[in-house]
This record gives structure tokens, sequence and C-alpha cells, in this order.
């Protein structure tokens, strides 16, 4: 089983709320040096059997008219597989935010 995943986020030129309150409350938090901040979407899809262009010709389908609006939103597929997905999360420190 392979997994895909989609990242959906708002074009550049789309004001990003959401992101601009986390920016603007980092500083106050004791986070410095943050210049920008942007948000989006992460879709995790657990695919039986092979991803063949095929697949991910559907996903790239699905993401464009189901997962992403894409008159704001830009949106990328990639495959993630397991072996990968576990090696990732072992090498990744632990989540502890950007020093202050």
């Amino acid at each position: 089983m392979a997994r895909v995943v989609v990242d959906v986020m708002l074009k550049p030129e789309i004001l990003d709320p959401q992101g601009q309150a986390v920016q603007r409350a980092l500083p106050r938090l004791g986070y410095q040096g943050i210049s920008d901040v942007r948000q989006g979407k992460r879709f995790e899809l657990e695919v039986e059997g092979p991803v063949d262009g095929t697949v991910l010709a559907r996903i790239r389908e699905m993401a464009e008219t189901f997962l992403a609006n894409t008159v704001i939103e830009n949106f990328t597929v990639r495959v993630e597989d397991a072996a990968e997905a576990t090696a990732e999360a072992a090498s990744e420190p632990k989540a502890e935010g950007v020093a202050p």
C-alpha cells in the first residue's frame, strides 16, 4: 500500500488571514525572526495497489475538482512510500519550534 500526499496552499497573491494571525502572534510568544507564515492543507491518501500514471492522474483530477479550489489555491501531488515515511519520521527532530 502506498501513500500519496496532496498539499494545498493558497496562491501567493491571495491574502492569508490565518497565516497573518499566526505570524503576528509569534513574537508575542517569544519566537523571533519569522517574516511570513502561510497556512495550507495536507491530504494523505492510502492507495491500494501500485501507484502508476493512471492512478496519479486520477488523484490529480480529484485534487483539482474536490480537494483544492483552483481559483485561489495551488496543489502538489507526490507519492510517499511506507519506507520513506518511516525514515522521515525517524530522522526528523522533535518539533520544538523556532528558537526564540
